[in-house]
């Protein structure tokens, strides 16, 4: 189990406790669900987003449902689409592949949460590789995105 070294910084540094929870090799959010018999429903996804002036932003949701890039776009007043995989890789290098933590601030990078992220206990994470999972409380992951912009912008895809 390897949790990215940025993420791990940006937890100790926020004093946040986490279990980490491993799992069989998964290669999605949704896998990593099913391997690690968590409800999609509990675990967050981050998707990188670029805009029309080429910022870009970590837009984080459930990982049983998918980001409604108008929606999101129009909230934010930004004409957004999906960053391509290679742009992304070399965003988060201490990372496997696809495997990204879910908090912009650890990345210095602007995010938005999903409202539909604080409904649970407890909040299933990406820890940077793809066979391990960090869970955190709802009052942890609350504080560390208390600063970023929240809505809601995705509808569910799986039930």
């Amino acid at each position: 189990m390897t949790i990215s070294v940025r993420l791990n910084e940006y937890l100790n540094q926020n004093e946040v406790s986490y279990d980490l929870i491993s799992h069989p090799h998964s290669s999605s959010s949704i896998s990593s669900a099913v391997a690690a018999n968590i409800p999609p429903a509990q675990i967050a996804k981050a998707v990188i987003l670029e805009d029309h002036e080429g910022r870009k932003m970590m837009a984080v949701l459930l990982a049983d449902h998918k980001i409604s890039l108008g929606s999101l776009g129009e909230k934010l007043n930004r004409d957004l689409h999906l960053i391509d995989e290679k742009s992304v890789y070399k965003m988060f290098e201490d990372c496997e592949k696809g495997a990204i933590p879910p908090f912009g601030n650890a990345y210095n990078m602007e995010a938005v949460y999903d409202d539909l992220l604080v409904q649970s206990k407890e909040l299933y994470l990406e820890a940077g590789d793809h066979n391990s999972l960090l869970r955190v409380s709802r009052e942890d992951f609350v504080r560390l995105i208390k600063d970023s912009k929240h809505m809601r912008f995705s509808h569910q895809t799986i039930h």
